[in-house]
């Protein structure tokens, strides 16, 4: 696959609508930010954010300047919007933590909340690390949480339950993962490459962590403006086809130094 200029790839990303006029509505972000501010958890996704973030519109503040959503609070209902030139510098960010963790041959944790969108992004990410020289951690077994298991498929931590991997925003799969690496005796990790509640809950509990997170996602950058998650990329989180990703993931990776072997081939 070839590897896209920042140009082309911010192409790429409004032409598929992970970025630019995304699909998620304006009443969805809205709702959301309105439910995050005033307390409800499910929102928090495993982030501790206290009293500091109870007013709406600070929290869209922080939407406006970190995901480039409309700043107008007139504005509240239609069409919102993914600044691509946002998602590109938080690629850039990520690509930048990626290389140093290669660098220092750090053990890393891949999560996804998202597995019929983004289990392939991590997948290939995760390979590329290894073959960088870093540990891909491996998840003990056994393991449960919300009425469900919490299993290790392609080298990425998912939710699965009924045969089926389910798309879930709850930090409780990763608090699984860190409680039983703890109870193993075994070494957490030095980085959580994820989304949704396993990127905040691994930022919460000190560990290095980055994430993938919607314009209806504000718990992540909230946790990067205060610096507790290293990098938030804004993106639609679930486009129509996965493959939508990997000229992203392409982009990621060469920006990071990183062996581009495991890119499935154009066409």
């Amino acid at each position: 696959m070839p590897i896209p200029t920042r140009s082309a790839l911010i192409d790429h990303l409004v032409r598929t609508r992970i970025a630019g006029a995304v699909a998620t509505p304006r009443e969805n972000n809205l709702d959301h930010y309105r439910k995050l501010a005033n307390g409800d958890r499910r929102y928090w996704f495993g982030l501790e954010l206290g009293d500091r973030w109870t007013d709406e519109q600070d929290v869209l503040a922080v939407m406006a300047e970190r995901c480039g959503v409309s700043d107008d609070l007139n504005h509240r209902a239609g069409q919102d919007h993914i600044d691509p030139e946002l998602t590109a510098d938080a690629l850039d960010r990520m690509a930048n933590v990626l290389r140093k963790a290669a660098e220092s041959r750090q053990r890393v944790l891949f999560a996804t909340g998202h597995p019929g969108a983004l289990l392939e992004t991590h997948r290939t990410t995760a390979a590329a690390m290894r073959a960088a020289g870093c540990e891909i951690v491996r998840i003990p077994g056994g393991l449960t949480a919300d009425e469900g298991c919490v299993v290790q498929f392609a080298d990425v931590a998912v939710y699965e339950g009924g045969a089926t991997l389910w798309h879930t925003h709850s930090p409780h799969p990763m608090t699984a993962i860190l409680d039983g690496l703890v109870r193993a005796g075994r070494p957490l990790p030095d980085l959580v490459v994820a989304d949704h509640g396993w990127a905040g809950c691994a930022a919460q509990r000190g560990i290095d962590a980055v994430g993938y997170a919607d314009s209806n996602d504000p718990a992540l950058f909230l946790a990067e403006a205060e610096g507790t998650l290293q990098v938030a990329v804004p993106m639609d989180d679930h486009v129509v086809d996965p493959r939508f990703y990997e000229p992203m993931t392409a982009y990621l990776l060469a920006a990071a130094g990183l062996p581009l072997d495991g890119l499935p081939a154009e066409g």
